[in-house]
């Protein structure tokens, strides 16, 4: 008996399972593998989904659970119980007690396989979504590649791309999955890097035996978020409600001189200023820079009536939150990095993105 047919025979189904991997978080990963599945789902087959770790937790009911398997859920109008979905909650408590020897890893891959076979159980397809990096869940021998062993399944990596160093993470990774790895979706890559990565990456990668199925352009809808969202996410007070539907990728402190602030400042875009409410000088370098979407001011001071009526004028929202900037930078980042705009709308948009820029056929009857 083969190794694949030991696979089969373990997980006792003939479902076809695609495990969607990621090569570092914020990849795209939740929204390509449910636009994979709805695709799926549109050509007539019946799909089911599972993340077998979950990493992106929120508290539920006094239940740490995992978004995405709730995204799922709701969008592909499943039925199945959370518990399948979602067989390990992959929380930091759980983290402590596996490395304190409390958690059995034979018990958990037991687990994940019971859940597999009970939601591929007459489904045409399974699509499996893996952790926040292909390389979490070691501790108890739960990492992607072992999941994808585990359930029989092909892989398709996500992998983020901006210069030619980035190929060592996806070879490594390719390395790491073996046989079992199906190809690779580059996702969200910005217009400076595209072209090289289509006339020399994928050449590359390609004669090296790994399909590049898809290059899929950034776009700011789904990169970013909007101040008011980020307003909404952090709990701010608006002070200033001009340019709110702006979108931000990134975020610079001011931390220093005015002069060198306003350097520092004009080198972003799509960026929100994050400083102390009581910094004017910063405030008007700020409001100056061209690529300054929003001023968050932080310690719950109020600016003067002559920078809230300069931002106004030109269309510069200004938040106002009680934390510190330290608090502030990391609470901001961490929306940015995790999105807000997981939603039906985000898994549509991607599936056009993919029908327009992605080997779909391949990746699903690879």
């Amino acid at each position: 008996m083969t190794d694949t047919d030991t696979q089969n025979d373990t997980t006792g189904t003939d479902t076809d399972a695609i495990l969607v991997a990621s090569l570092e978080e914020s990849t795209g990963k939740t929204a390509i593998t449910l636009a994979l599945a709805r695709i799926a789902a549109a050509e007539g087959d019946s799909v089911g989904y599972m993340k077998p770790k979950g990493t992106r937790l929120q508290s539920n009911v006094g239940k740490t659970l995992d978004e995405d398997p709730m995204l799922a859920r709701e969008l592909l109008d499943l039925e199945d119980e959370m518990h399948d979905l979602e067989p390990v909650v992959y929380s930091p408590t759980f983290i402590e007690q596996a490395i304190r020897g409390r958690e059995n890893p034979d018990d958990l891959g037991e687990r994940v396989r019971e859940a597999f076979d009970a939601l591929a159980e007459d489904r045409d397809r399974m699509f499996v979504e893996g952790g926040g990096r292909y390389d979490i869940g070691g501790i108890v021998d739960l990492t992607d590649a072992d999941v994808a062993d585990l359930l029989d399944a092909r892989v398709v990596v996500v992998a983020p791309y901006e210069r030619p160093g980035d190929v060592d993470d996806l070879l490594a990774a390719a390395r790491t999955f073996g046989d079992r790895l199906a190809g690779v979706v580059f996702n969200d890559v910005p217009d400076a890097a595209y072209d090289q990565l289509e006339t020399d990456v994928v050449p590359f990668l390609e004669g090296r035996g790994l399909p590049v199925h898809g290059v899929v352009p950034s776009e700011q809808t789904l990169s970013g978020v909007t101040v008011a969202e980020l307003a909404d996410e952090l709990g701010a007070t608006t002070l200033v409600e001009e340019g709110t539907d702006a979108y931000l990728e990134r975020f610079a402190v001011g931390a220093m001189g005015a002069d060198s602030a306003l350097r520092h400042f004009r080198r972003t875009k799509d960026a929100a200023v994050i400083t102390g409410g009581d910094r004017a000088e910063i405030h008007t370098a700020a409001l100056e820079a061209p690529g300054v979407r929003c001023l968050i001011l932080t310690g719950g001071h109020r600016p003067s009536g002559a920078i809230l009526g300069q931002a106004a004028d030109k269309g510069v929202p200004i938040l106002s939150v009680q934390t510190d900037t330290l608090t502030t930078v990391e609470r901001a980042e961490d929306v940015v990095r995790t999105g807000r705009t997981r939603d039906e709308e985000t898994v549509d948009r991607m599936q056009e993105l993919l029908t327009d820029h992605a080997a779909v056929d391949s990746i699903l009857g690879a």
